[in-house]
């Protein structure tokens, strides 16, 4: 009896090892539950590419090159990860983060303000673009897409007139300003805090709890008590400041403010930046840091294509490419998890 007893006890054991997954299935399971590690390896092997490609790459002058041209696109990216999430998106955010420093400008130069003071005012103006979006968008509702759109080209228009279509110079260097972009590495500096605190924001706070719910399911938020038109409001205010906040960054950075700075491109990037670190577009899932190693991604390949003299069509090839696979990927992931197989 104790013989026959053992024997299944042993059998049971057998079973229960060959039901474990091997190495390889438990490695893409890892990669399917954590988001980010996948787009991670991928930044990780780009950068051992690149720099074994031209030594130069790595360098410290380039690396700083590397951190200053990736602030607007981790932050913009990282701030429409949250509309992305609540099943929205901001077209205009690109014109935000030029009409932010010319607004700026003008209250420092023509209502002769203090510094820190037209940068508040300069950030209030877009605050308000946000909420005329979001307002137009929960309560009227219009697609944010078309509603978005639309302010795009009304705030490109206002850029050029209120600068007759000339850059203007900010202000003369001070502490603030050093602060807010003329130091080397501040622009870094804030993308990385920015980032951290829109992460923990999603991860750790009941905003962020009901931003994903908000996306992944809006009628059933309602009905549990989220206020799904705040969430949604709000989202579209943080994230026209936070385009505002790095355009004022990057004016001090070049020392000069450019009324066409806030062209298709950068909006289109920052997009693909959220959706290749992990965001969907359809809502209810995505994070900071996926955005952020996203937008990273994407100035390492046109950083270090740039150094190998490959052309910028290359650059879009590719990109499109990305944009595709991590589509496709974002799908299979979905469907996998939805049948309960990671």
């Amino acid at each position: 009896m104790s013989e026959t007893t053992g024997q299944s006890a042993a059998r049971e054991t057998a079973g229960d090892e060959t039901r474990k997954p091997g190495p390889v299935r438990r490695i893409l399971g890892a990669l399917v539950r954590v988001r980010e590690a996948s787009i991670l390896l991928v930044a990780v092997g780009m950068l051992v590419y690149f720099q074994s490609a031209n030594s130069a790459f790595l360098s410290q002058q380039n690396i700083l090159t590397l951190s200053r041209f990736a602030v607007p696109y981790v932050v913009i990216a990282a701030a429409l990860c949250l509309l992305l999430i609540c099943g929205e998106i901001d077209l205009s955010v690109g014109q935000s983060f030029a009409f932010a420093p010319i607004v700026m400008y003008l209250a420092y130069d023509k209502l002769f303000l203090f510094l820190w003071l037209s940068v508040l005012v300069g950030l209030l103006a877009v605050a308000l673009v946000g909420l005329i979006n979001g307002v137009i968008t929960v309560y009227l509702g219009v697609s944010s897409l078309i509603t978005t759109l639309g302010m795009y080209f009304l705030l490109a228009g206002l850029c050029v007139t209120l600068t007759g279509g000339f850059p203007a110079t900010p202000p003369d260097t001070n502490a603030t300003t050093q602060i807010l972009g003329e130091y080397a590495w501040s622009g870094t500096i804030w993308a990385l805090v920015i980032v951290a605190f829109l992460q923990v924001l999603l991860s750790r706070t009941r905003w962020g709890l009901h931003t994903y719910a908000t996306g992944g399911n809006p009628l059933g938020s309602r009905e549990a008590g989220v206020s799904v038109a705040r969430i949604k409001i709000g989202n579209f205010i943080l994230c026209a400041v936070l385009g505002g906040f790095v355009g004022i960054i990057e004016a001090f950075r070049i020392s000069s403010i450019d009324p066409l700075a806030g062209g298709p491109q950068l909006v289109l990037l920052c997009i693909a930046s959220a959706v290749i670190g992990g965001t969907a577009l359809l809502g209810g899932v995505g994070t900071a840091t996926g955005a952020f190693l996203g937008a990273l991604v994407l100035v390492i390949l046109q950083n270090g294509f740039t150094l190998q003299g490959i052309s910028a069509y290359t650059f879009n090839i590719i990109l499109g490419i990305a944009i595709l696979i991590a589509m496709i990927l974002n799908v299979y992931v979905a469907r996998l998890r939805g049948a309960g197989r990671v």
